[in-house]
């Protein structure tokens, strides 16, 4: 599993024209896509929703949980392709959506059980991601 965490002042997710879920907070945030591998440790998701709240990446290098900052959790399998070879990537490291979809459920509900305001894409859907990163701060998680 790997996730990209990039500390934010704002973030949308919009498909067919319509905000599914957005994020507003001057003081940061942290949007994280997430991608689920096919050969990930049943288990990997809890290391992926403790790094996305405990993680000290917001200003004065507080984490998600301390600061009450919010999350917009985005599933994203394209993270899992393989470049090594050739012009197109390979998505075959990519779990299947009825693998992925419930892990991002139960990131989404670990960071919502520790208090943390959780706003999240569509899965499966052709999604518009909008982002005004701060700093710019982004970081790679891999379990």
């Amino acid at each position: 599993m790997k996730a990209v965490l990039t500390r934010v002042s704002s973030a949308s997710v919009t498909v067919e024209g319509e905000v599914v879920g957005s994020i507003d907070c001057p003081e940061g945030g942290v949007l994280a896509l997430v991608g689920v591998g096919r050969e990930d440790d049943p288990d990997a998701w809890r290391v992926v929703a403790r790094k996305i709240a405990e993680l000290r990446i917001l200003e004065g290098e507080r984490s998600v949980e301390e600061a009450g900052a919010p999350v917009l959790l985005v599933s994203q399998f394209t993270l899992m392709g393989r470049t090594a070879k050739g012009r197109r990537p390979s998505w075959s490291n990519a779990a299947p959506g009825e693998v992925a979809e419930p892990v991002i459920e139960k990131i989404a509900g670990e960071l919502r059980e520790r208090g943390i305001h959780v706003e999240e894409g569509r899965f499966g859907a052709m999604m518009r991601v909008e982002s005004v990163n701060e700093g710019p701060f982004t970081v790679l998680v891999e379990s």
